[in-house]
């Protein structure tokens, strides 16, 4: 699992002026996962990482509460289509520690989402999409998304992009 090399992938930038937007975004990318996806979430504290996370695993089909994995580290949820995991790697500093906490087996068997995937290092796998979501320019709820699509989501990415 290492980075793709060559040039960067042509990002799909989205405006998000409000929490509802953002979970509206989290909910159309649900959409597009299947088993072996990787959702790298990018982004300062507070930047709405976890919220579009827990709109996505909400959207996938589960109906209960959706923590922070902040002090977990990971989140599972068995759902009856795939199972997620969630992933908060901003704890870590060593990338040998992800291992343990069960990566190997939700990029066979699973859809992860990753938050912190900086953390990583050279086993962030290379077919993966990035959301990089920033705080928008004076203004407090707002929020920008970058989407960056690495191996087979450039072309899910253009596909999808009218509903995103």
């Amino acid at each position: 699992m290492t980075p793709p090399t060559g040039t960067a992938p042509a990002p799909l930038s989205r405006d998000l002026p409000d929490i509802a937007a953002t979970e509206k975004l989290g909910a159309a990318i649900a959409d597009m996962l299947r088993t072996g996806d990787v959702v790298a979430l990018y982004g300062e504290l507070g930047a709405g990482k976890t919220t579009l996370a827990r709109a996505l695993i909400s959207k996938l089909g589960h109906r209960g509460e959706v923590p922070s994995p902040t002090f977990t580290l990971v989140q599972s949820y068995d759902l009856s289509t795939v199972p997620v995991w969630h992933f908060d790697l901003y704890r870590i500093d060593d990338p040998d520690e992800i291992i343990e906490l069960g990566l190997d087996e939700a990029l066979a068997e699973g859809i992860s989402l990753i938050e912190w995937p900086e953390r990583m290092g050279a086993q962030l796998p290379a077919n993966r999409l990035e959301i990089h979501l920033s705080y928008a320019d004076n203004d407090d709820d707002g929020r920008r998304a970058e989407l960056l699509a690495y191996g087979d989501w450039g072309h899910r990415l253009a596909e999808a992009s009218h509903a995103l």
